[in-house]
């Protein structure tokens, strides 16, 4: 497969030189790099792809869902290609760090954001559902840093970006496979780093706490219709109950830092776990 110095023209007749040698100082940040987010057709992921798209990236959506066409149509032309995958299986991180290669050339950038989610008490925790949490939180995240370590070593660049939780700092009841998932993830995240640290490549991890999305909104419905409160009113009860700060992190703050992880100027900032929780590991 070709190496990602030897830019792909692809159906929208992108030019074949190396976008990322461009000097124009006017050029976006991340100019020319490809960048690939799994779990991205909505919410957190989403917000990250369209931040590293605005920077400069060309970008391959991942998902499992219809969406996942939706979610490519609101790029510009050329700038992101969605590729299902269902990270749970053993060879898929591989095949779609392959399919990146055809597309845009190899991954530069590989922000790993896939993750489910599954409350019960340790006693009453399903295997299935367990094995699945592990599958996709942790397990699919070292197969595809595994996948694209190779390419990222030949060219001297690579950002590894795992989007943890503060639940990979602190733990809450009923969410045990979560919170050991994403305490892996952190370990792993450091582990990268180490082995990574004189290569050009970064590795470091994102740890949110509530974020207001689809799947938290739902949450702050179910609260505010069995209290009887408004909306207003059942938000800030979800937030008290974790932050001090009453303010949700939203997925553009989130990208944000992602690209700013991606940058030169966080070239020495690796092995990290940034929290974005408004206080919540501080208590």
């Amino acid at each position: 497969m070709p190496d990602t110095l030897e830019v792909l023209r692809n159906a929208d007749g992108l030019p074949t030189e190396d976008l990322r040698t461009s000097r124009d100082p006017a050029a976006p940040p991340l100019y020319g790099r490809v960048a690939l987010v799994t779990g991205s057709t909505r919410g957190i992921g989403f917000g990250i792809a369209e931040a590293l798209a605005a920077a400069g990236c060309r970008v391959v959506l991942n998902g499992r869902g219809e969406e996942g066409r939706q979610a490519e149509d609101r790029f510009a032309r050329g700038q992101a290609r969605y590729v299902a995958a269902d990270l749970r299986e053993p060879r898929a991180a591989h095949a779609l760090l392959a399919a990146c290669q055809v597309e845009f050339g190899a991954v530069d950038i590989l922000v790993n954001n896939a993750g489910i989610q599954h409350v019960a008490p340790v006693e009453a925790f399903p295997d299935d559902r367990w094995e699945e949490i592990i599958a996709l939180n942790l397990t699919a995240a070292f197969r595809a840093a595994r996948s694209a370590l190779p390419g990222m070593r030949r060219r001297g660049f690579g950002r590894i970006i795992n989007i943890a939780s503060v639940h990979g700092l602190v733990a809450s009841e009923g969410k045990s496979a979560y919170v050991a998932a994403k305490h892996g993830l952190v370990g792993l995240t450091k582990a990268i780093a180490l082995e990574t640290a004189n290569d050009g490549i970064t590795c470091n991890a994102i740890c949110p706490g509530w974020v207001r999305t689809d799947l938290v909104e739902a949450q702050v419905e179910r609260i505010a219709a069995t209290g009887g409160l408004t909306m207003e009113d059942a938000a800030a009860e979800l937030l008290r109950a974790k932050q001090p700060m009453r303010r949700f992190s939203t997925p553009e703050g989130i990208g944000s830092l992602v690209v700013f992880l991606c940058g030169e100027a966080a070239a020495t900032v690796t092995g990290a776990a940034l929290t974005m929780d408004g206080g919540w590991v501080s208590v």
